[in-house]
């Protein structure tokens, strides 16, 4: 079997709707025809003995693949990953990561890894989300959680994502505050500055689920370029 494609999800934060807007990629690649694997690398946040991500991504994808690989850090605690793994007494290896990411290539056409909190996340104490977007050779999607502030915390991501040569492919807007003033026009203020496609504007969802009718994102607008 050929080896797959795929794509890194980044956030502006946390809690902006990565693994929704993950399992809406699945959905719309599967729908597309493609063989889809979501992996989480490194999930920080147990609840009742299960990770919520994983699971969710697990549940969106349409190949059967072990969990070692999907997610190859599980860490209970739901705080920063490097001191979750410090607490753990484990140290979060880039290439074990690369590995268990070589390993979806194989048996899926399309593989979307969800990176954990932001862009430049510290991993470990000398690594950070963009060293494994490099590893891993991924063009990125962006989440745009859309609230007060946004404008400036997407573009600084952006900046971040083109400071580490790798490309920006697209971005989602994902609207977190069901109050959020000027919301159009903060949309529209993305579009002009980040210089990469929109594929979708996700509204508010209280409780999403993305076993439920996720999303389909316009993913024929995705390109490739710095």
């Amino acid at each position: 079997m050929g080896m797959g494609s795929g794509y890194f999800v980044t956030g502006t934060d946390t809690g902006v709707g990565k693994t929704r807007v993950s399992c809406a990629l699945l959905h719309a690649f599967a729908v597309a025809g493609k063989t889809v694997a979501g992996m989480k690398p490194v999930a920080a946040g147990c609840e009742n003995g299960a990770w919520p991500d994983v699971e969710l991504l697990a549940a969106a994808s349409s190949v059967s693949v072990g969990r070692e690989h999907i997610n190859p850090y599980a860490l209970v605690p739901p705080i920063a990953p490097h001191i979750a793994a410090d607490r753990a007494g484990v140290e979060i290896d880039l290439e074990v990561i690369r590995q268990a990411h070589l390993e979806l290539r194989k048996k899926a056409d399309v593989v979307i890894v969800e990176g954990a909190g932001g862009f430049l996340v510290p991993l470990n104490d000398h690594e950070d989300s963009a060293a494994l977007v490099q590893a891993l050779g991924l063009p990125v999607l962006l989440v745009v959680g859309m609230r007060l502030g946004c404008i400036n915390h997407a573009l600084l991501t952006a900046h971040a994502i083109r400071t580490a040569q790798v490309p920006l492919a697209g971005w989602v807007a994902n609207r977190i505050d069901p109050e959020m003033a000027a919301f159009e026009e903060n949309v529209l203020a993305l579009e002009r500055r980040l210089d990469c496609p929109l594929l979708g504007v996700l509204p508010y969802d209280q409780s999403p689920d993305a076993r439920d009718s996720p999303p389909l994102l316009d993913i024929a607008r995705i390109r490739i370029g710095f």
